[in-house]
């Protein structure tokens, strides 16, 4: 398989550092050239599972604009020009709940939408974590920051209380990541 190429792009709508749209013209592999193809430019962004030592998980109850009533939700925010996915994971975990982490681990990288781009999201397993500052986060949505145990977060999963799919996706690799390094279950994990 042959991937489409990019022959040219025109930018229709800078909105902020947050949002930009695009018009492509791509070829397809069998030569047919498409000139309108919209392409979304929003900033790559990381999510993190993070652990602590007393084996609970540090998420958030929070709402958000584009979801009904609250979701559960792990740390998340985006990377700053030129930042690096891990240290934009630890800066915001540090920022949004006052913990650093001994361990890190990388569940992968990920198009956020494999035709209109919208970014890459970074997923990351943070364990061993500990606090060392009070929180400094300046999140517009309201959070309550909770320590839920290993059940708990199991049952959210299965019951669809995480309403945001890198989320969900996010807590999702992190128990198989969990389960394969203690003896359960493989899984494959995009590095």
């Amino acid at each position: 398989m042959q991937p489409w190429k990019t022959l040219a792009r025109r930018t229709i709508l800078d909105h902020s550092k947050y949002l930009a749209v695009e018009e492509h013209t791509v070829e397809l592999p069998n030569g047919r050239i498409i000139s309108d193809w919209p392409w979304v430019v929003t900033p790559d962004y990381i999510n993190v599972v993070a652990i602590t030592d007393e084996a609970k998980y540090l998420l958030f109850r929070q709402t958000k604009y584009t979801v009904e009533g609250t979701s559960l939700a792990p740390v998340g925010g985006y990377l700053e020009p030129g930042e690096e996915p891990l240290a934009a994971a630890q800066r915001e975990l540090l920022e949004e709940t006052g913990h650093a982490a001994r361990e890190w681990v990388s569940l992968g990288h990920f198009q956020v939408d494999g035709n209109r781009g919208c970014g890459t999201a970074h997923l990351f397993l943070a364990r061993g974590a500990h606090r060392v500052a009070e929180r400094s986060a300046d999140d517009l949505e309201e959070q309550q920051l909770l320590q839920l145990s290993h059940a708990q977060v199991q049952s959210a999963l299965a019951k669809g209380e995480f309403k945001v799919l890198a989320w969900a996706t996010n807590v999702a690799l992190a128990s198989l990541y969990i389960a394969d390094n203690t003896g359960g279950i493989q899984c494959p994990i995009n590095t």
